[in-house]
């Protein structure tokens, strides 16, 4: 396997943002996922409730991209078992993102969706480049946001990720070990896909958030 580094993350991102919006063979695209979700349910919230409990059980499953056609466009550098995580949680914010009216073609957001990849991390990463949200992220103000800005979102995005990446288990040889070592990455696989599916909620959908309290730069 390739030595991870920053930019193995941003190609992996960039990769399972593709799919997320394209599709992969036999899987919807986020905007297909978030309309199937949104036809059964009474709000919108209801809507990304279901979506996030769902792809969490979902991403506890080891091996979820086996026998996807996904594979072969996969980058060689990027570890299997990272890219079928990356696509069910990336699938997942986009479809929320998407849920809550943001255009998904629109690199700003995508930087957003990126973002949301991060957990919590998320306000420690408005903080340090001094982004003040009150309410939910607004596309008046995400097109406010300076392109050299969204550099810097990627950049740090990518550097946590890596972070993550190479001190929780997301990728190692641990996941490959049958039974045991396919549990535990599983397990935690989950954990951190409902995490992350409540930050993107609360950023794309709630109309409040609690990053203002944490930010005061």
């Amino acid at each position: 396997m390739a030595k991870m580094n920053q930019e193995i993350i941003i190609k992996a991102l960039d990769w399972a943002y593709d799919k997320a919006l394209n599709g992969l063979s036999g899987t919807d695209t986020a905007e297909e996922l978030a309309n199937s979700y949104l036809r059964k349910a009474k709000s919108i919230e209801e809507a990304a409730d279901s979506l996030i409990r769902w792809q969490t059980s979902k991403s506890a499953t080891s091996g979820f991209l086996t026998g996807l056609g996904g594979l072969v466009t996969l980058p060689a550098a990027i570890p299997a078992n990272l890219a079928s995580v990356l696509f069910v949680q990336m699938r997942m914010i986009a479809a929320i993102a998407h849920m809550g009216g943001y255009d998904l073609q629109d690199d700003k957001v995508k930087s957003f969706v990126y973002m949301c990849l991060c957990g919590n991390g998320v306000k420690d990463i408005l903080k340090d480049l001094g982004i003040v949200i009150g309410q939910k992220l607004t596309k008046a103000a995400i097109q406010k946001i300076s392109g050299s800005v969204i550099t810097k979102i990627n950049q740090k995005v990518g550097f946590r990720l890596l972070t993550k990446f190479g001190t929780k288990g997301v990728v190692n040889l641990g996941k490959m070990i049958p039974l045991a070592g396919g549990l535990i990455g599983g397990t935690a696989d989950g954990v951190s896909t409902a995490a992350i599916g409540k930050v993107a909620k609360k950023l794309f959908i709630e109309k409040g958030n609690d990053f203002v309290d944490t930010i005061k730069a």
